[in-house]
């Protein structure tokens, strides 16, 4: 293992993650603030540059003055009600007949301009188009497309525009509509994602429970039983003013209750120490909210089955600790990178390697924070080692983790609980 200096980052400022979600929103998820709407209509309103043609026609067309007070007029409710129509998309609580309606009016508002104003205008109907195939049922979608085609073509034909652009602009509304239907199924799937991948975790940390409670119940469901039993009879033998014998069973019950506690500890420490497949689910949630795709194979869930507890757990706290220094102070990183593979020592030990990597803008001169330390202090525990610092090419973050390949010892059958002698006395036998 290399001895590499350490470049850590700090666990500081929690926020940093979060003021880049608020700003960026997941596809297809709805806007939860004012600023993450005023982001969205910017990148659409980007589309508006191809008004430029009609714009230009009016300034340059020989138009009269009620001509060009007409079209500005017909572009300017154009442009707001796609503004209008994207601000109404964007909200949890959409409205559909005001979006059909926003959709007619843009619709009618191109084929009135034009007829005043001539073919520069066909324009419209792409943008119309679009807007058609957003709020259109996606089985219906393509059915609408080929009447606004048919509608671009005849209003085309109507005003006598030319052959080419009418065979332009018709094509053109229809696989702009067919592309953004593309598109509305793509965010659908996306979402479908997103929730599939918290139902996962969900579900993960549900065993996690239904094992804690199937090993108490097996832990203090035969426990109570013997203590009961124990309890009983030290009663009985002392009624019988057999002193000796109601002390060797006191002395059990102790001993019973003492086990049955390390028991309980040992269940409860297995249940919070956390394992691959939840932190890998748990990881996939945080990073898609926080605009972070993860990539690990499918296989990393199953990378070392017989892996000791203590080690495993270690590399899930180390996917955790990573997972959320990338949440946290990841500005810049789209990819988060997670690898398995295995390492030998020269002394012949091998090693379980768990890396993590980003390809943010790096760790930069920060300090090592809290977090780092903790994890680095968990694997020390288990004979682990922890490495960080920039990614390949000096770009990004880089955690890698290392644990002894220590494999759990194969199960063998339980021995029998020692018994204290039974008493003389038979009325012990049940």
């Amino acid at each position: 293992m290399s001895d590499a200096r350490q470049t850590q980052r700090t666990d500081e400022q929690p926020e940093a993650g979060a003021a880049r979600v608020s700003f960026m929103n997941v596809p297809g998820a709805p806007v939860e603030t004012r600023r993450q709407l005023m982001v969205k209509v910017a990148w659409m309103l980007l589309w508006m540059l191809y008004l430029a043609y009609p714009a230009g026609n009016l300034l340059h067309g020989h138009h009269s003055l009620a001509g060009q007070a007409f079209g500005w007029t017909c572009l300017a409710v154009f442009v707001a009600a796609y503004i209008l129509l994207v601000i109404f998309r964007s909200q949890a609580g959409m409205r559909p007949r005001a979006c059909q309606v926003i959709v007619a009016t843009m619709t009618v508002l191109a084929v009135a301009a034009s007829f005043v104003l001539g073919d520069a205008f066909l324009t419209l109907f792409i943008y119309a188009s679009v807007c058609l195939a957003v709020i259109s049922p996606l089985n219906h979608a393509l059915r609408a497309l080929v009447g606004m085609a048919v509608l671009t073509a005849a209003t085309g034909l109507l005003i006598h525009a030319n052959a080419d652009n009418i065979s332009t602009f018709a094509l053109s509304a229809f696989l702009s509509g067919v592309a953004m239907t593309g598109m509305q199924r793509l965010v659908a799937t996306m979402k479908e994602l997103r929730e599939a991948r918290a139902a996962v975790a969900h579900l993960a940390a549900s065993e996690e429970r239904l094992r804690l409670a199937r090993d108490l119940h097996d832990l203090l469901g035969h426990s109570l039983s013997l203590i009961t039993l124990k309890s009983e009879l030290a009663g009985r033998f002392m009624d019988a003013g057999k002193d000796e014998a109601a002390r060797a069973q006191v002395a059990d019950i102790e001993q019973v209750a003492r086990q049955s506690l390390i028991d309980v500890r040992e269940a409860v420490t297995g249940f919070r120490r956390p394992t691959l497949p939840v932190e890998l689910a748990a990881a996939r949630t945080a990073l898609s909210a926080a605009q972070v795709r993860l990539e690990a194979a499918p296989e990393l869930v199953d990378a070392w089955p017989s892996l000791a507890n203590e080690e495993a757990g270690a590399l899930a706290w180390a996917l955790r600790e990573a997972v959320t220094n990338i949440v946290r102070h990841g500005e810049g990183a789209t990819v988060c990178t997670v690898t398995a593979d295995e390492s030998w020592e020269a002394s012949g030990e091998r090693y379980a390697v768990l890396e993590i990597a980003d390809d943010g803008r790096g760790p930069g001169k920060s300090q090592a924070g809290n977090g780092l330390s903790g994890l680095e202090e968990r694997l020390a525990l288990v004979g682990g080692r922890l490495e960080t610092g920039p990614g390949e090419r000096g770009k990004g973050f880089r955690l890698r983790a290392s644990v002894p390949l220590r494999t759990t010892a194969a199960p063998s059958e339980p021995a029998a609980p020692s018994e204290p002698a039974a008493p003389s006395d038979p009325s012990k036998a049940r």
